[in-house]
């Protein structure tokens, strides 16, 4: 392991119980406990503490670290960290815990997902940390709308993680850091790019993880599975696209696809120095920084991810950015560019949003050859077809119904 970065904080701490849950004693506890809810955020991060993608951290936060990270992007012992991991409760519930009580914490269908020590239970200024965190305190923001939604209570303390949920099922491609530092260190591999996605790789993507491949030895494309916006591509389909990617356009042996069961916050800055953390917990010592990473709208000017990396001090992070500029096809260079590279003018550029990408799927229209690889393109369609297909098929049984 000595050949790779150190997980963050040094050593990796998966919190998950490592024996069958339903035989061990704590999982036996729990079904005595105090349940506790969680929304689908909190129990993508337990399922994130409980693979050791969230090391240091051995819980959620008390309101020390909480108050940290607002303010520093700091635990209290001084190790950097963004975006705060906590656990939301109402009143009723806050005022049944005491300091030191074990409570279960349960998902949306009432399954036991781990047991929590309870440490700290505090109040907190949900404005406050939408601006620290996303930088607004506008409602449409979906991560600053989630704070508003949640409990005016958290909950914080040192977790025993019981389940993976059923991530380990669904995907073939699950993998926890050990398992993929251990991958890497099979192949040889000392240096290794991060390509963090929420979205079909396209041309301009595959530029960017080429770049990659030039400069480091392996290529690590983990995209995020984990709820997204409404809109947003789901996971199964984007699988499909990363597949025939791979299998036609990148060498089998320099690559590794592995999913991360992490819900986006579309943070802006203060997300891509967590999405690095993560990274180099999984062993990369490279992740590429593009355009707008973890944006969304016009929250975020579009390499604010890029420059949050200019203010750590030397040390918070062992991992390095790829900061890469926007790419894009150009028709007089008759390849894809970018604007470092390109010197015509945009009329000459074929630059379509992720906005735009979606009217044009949905409406049955095909992207350029040029923008997409036919083979990705035709995954989305036919995603497109099918949707659209089930709301006719709703919109005209309503119909029938009513008449």
């Amino acid at each position: 392991m000595s050949k790779f970065v150190p997980p963050h904080g040094g050593i990796l701490k998966p919190l998950r119980v490592e024996y069958d849950p339903p035989q061990h004693v704590v999982f036996r506890e729990a079904q005595t406990l105090l349940r506790v809810p969680l929304s689908s955020k909190e129990v993508s991060d337990l399922i994130m503490l409980g693979i050791g993608a969230f090391s240091p951290l051995d819980g959620f936060m008390t309101r020390a670290d909480y108050e940290g990270v607002l303010r520093e992007m700091r635990l209290s012992t001084g190790i950097l960290w963004p975006i705060p991991v906590t656990v939301a409760v109402s009143e009723k519930i806050a005022e049944k815990v005491v300091d030191g009580q074990n409570v279960a914490l349960v998902d949306a269908q009432n399954n036991v997902m781990a047991v929590m020590t309870v440490r700290d239970v505090f109040s907190y200024d949900k404005q406050k940390e939408a601006h620290h965190v996303f930088g607004t305190t506008d409602k449409q923001h979906p991560g600053v709308r989630k704070i508003y939604d949640q409990g005016q209570f958290y909950m914080g303390g040192p977790v025993e993680v019981l389940s993976e949920g059923d991530y380990p099922d669904v995907y073939s491609e699950f993998a926890r850091p050990a398992e993929v530092r251990r991958l890497f260190e099979n192949k040889g591999w000392h240096t290794v790019a991060a390509f963090q996605t929420r979205n079909p790789m396209h041309r301009s993507h595959e530029y960017l993880t080429k770049i990659a491949l030039e400069v480091c030895d392996g290529l690590f494309i983990h995209p995020i599975v984990g709820k997204l916006k409404d809109g947003d591509i789901p996971a199964e389909t984007r699988m499909k696209c990363y597949k025939v990617l791979l299998e036609h356009y990148y060498p089998r042996d320099r690559v590794v696809l592995k999913v991360c069961p992490l819900e986006m916050r579309y943070g802006g800055p203060r997300e891509a120095v967590l999405h690095a953390i993560i990274r180099q917990n999984f062993g990369c010592s490279h992740m590429i920084v593009g355009r707008d990473h973890a944006g969304v709208g016009d929250y975020y000017g579009p390499f604010d991810a890029q420059a949050i990396f200019d203010t750590l001090k030397p040390g918070d992070l062992h991992l390095r950015p790829l900061k890469l500029d926007w790419t894009f096809w150009c028709y007089r260079c008759n390849g894809i560019a970018s604007m470092k590279t390109c010197p015509h003018s945009r009329q000459e550029r074929l630059m379509i949003s992720g906005t735009d990408l979606r009217t044009m799927l949905s409406e049955g229209r095909k992207p350029p050859k040029e923008f997409s690889r036919p083979e990705i393109v035709e995954v989305l369609m036919r995603y497109y077809r099918e949707i659209g297909s089930s709301r006719k098929h709703v919109k005209d049984k309503g119909h029938s119904l009513r008449a």
